[in-house]
């Protein structure tokens, strides 16, 4: 299983992929990273978690508008739907494998916490 390095917050991130997948997960961490830089924007520095989390969370509204709009598009082509339904998944998976990378680093400082 490849492993592939990606910057989100201008932190490094080791995320581990199927192969043949490395480019596209790159691509999925670049669009975490400017939601990320967009909550960094608007509300500052508030720690890797929530902004992390923030970044997911604007992720999660566009996966919901686009899944809102393959509904209400019911005379949509079939190759827009799938491609709508791609992007949301896409989405939805960057953020969740970002957050579990700060959960699992949170978890780390937190155990180091706790033996000091």
């Amino acid at each position: 299983m490849p492993l592939v390095n990606v910057m989100v917050n201008s932190r490094a991130y080791t995320i581990a992929c199927d192969e043949g997948e490395e480019q596209h997960l790159k691509e999925l961490a670049a669009h975490v990273d400017a939601k990320a830089r967009e909550v960094l924007g608007s509300v500052g520095q508030v720690g890797d978690a929530r902004l992390l989390l923030m970044a997911a969370l604007l992720i999660a509204d566009e996966h919901h508008d686009m899944s809102g709009k393959v509904e209400a598009t019911g005379t949509a082509g079939e190759s827009e739907k799938q491609s709508l339904h791609l992007r949301a998944e896409a989405a939805e998976g960057a953020a969740a494998d970002l957050l579990e990378a700060a959960a699992k680093k949170i978890e780390d400082i937190a155990a180091r916490l706790a033996h000091a």
